[in-house]
């Protein structure tokens, strides 16, 4: 079954261009100029991924991508005009999944929506379930699903990429650089800091005290590792 894609772009004829793109890729597609409506149509129609334009008419991008990560763990690419890395990193705190900066190019944004599904498709869940830190983590790759204490975590598709590729090998330390080509899933050119960014959404959903962390440790000069040891 094709992946069902919402567009959320105000400007018709660039919303109408990029559905062109997708269906063309074999998305099934939805679209809308609305803020508010997207919102309501990520609940009804249960669409895969968005592509959200921060710069909407009726409710700011910022708003729409803040109200869905309380309620949804759709992957959001986000599209805008701001190319300045702050505004990137601040869009990627949002809880996006990636960003691609007007003027873009069609091709790049179908491959990188194809490789943000590809995150959470099969190919990511052939491992099985594995626990950490004496049960305090339980990672169930088949059906892609982490619990923090019998608690389940909602996780969008790149946290859930960083989370497993730290899980591997715990202990290991992973770059940043590492991170983003085995997360992303294809050559990543851009701010290594992304993933900065990513880490701290994780932190929160799954450690009690992300003041304090101890499951996703940073060492210094080299990137992360995971600091729970798996069970045996």
């Amino acid at each position: 079954m094709a992946a069902t894609v919402l567009v959320v772009e105000d400007e018709r004829k660039l919303r109408d261009f990029i559905r062109s793109y997708l269906e063309r890729a074999g998305f099934t597609v939805l679209s809308t100029g609305s803020g508010a409506e997207a919102i309501t149509m990520v609940t009804a129609a249960e669409p895969d991924l968005m592509v959200l334009d921060l710069g909407l008419p009726d409710v700011p991008g910022e708003t729409v991508a803040r109200e869905l990560r309380a309620i949804s763990a759709i992957p959001i690419l986000i599209l805008t005009a701001k190319a300045a890395e702050e505004d990137r990193i601040r869009g990627l705190e949002l809880g996006a999944d990636d960003y691609v900066t007007k003027p873009f190019s069609p091709r790049e944004l179908v491959l990188r929506v194809q490789a943000i599904l590809r995150r959470g498709g099969p190919a990511a869940a052939q491992q099985g379930v594995a626990s950490y830190g004496g049960g305090a983590m339980v990672i169930d790759e088949p059906r892609r699903t982490v619990t923090m204490n019998g608690t389940p975590a909602q996780l969008t598709p790149t946290e859930w990429g960083i989370l497993v590729t730290l899980a591997t090998v715990p202990g290991r330390v992973y770059s940043r650089f590492e991170l983003i080509n085995k997360v992303r899933g294809y050559e990543f050119e851009g701010y290594e800091r992304t993933i900065d960014s990513h880490v701290k959404n994780l932190r929160r959903k799954i450690e009690d005290d992300p003041g304090s962390p101890h499951i996703i440790l940073t060492v210094l000069g080299g990137g992360y590792r995971l600091g729970l040891t798996r069970d045996e």
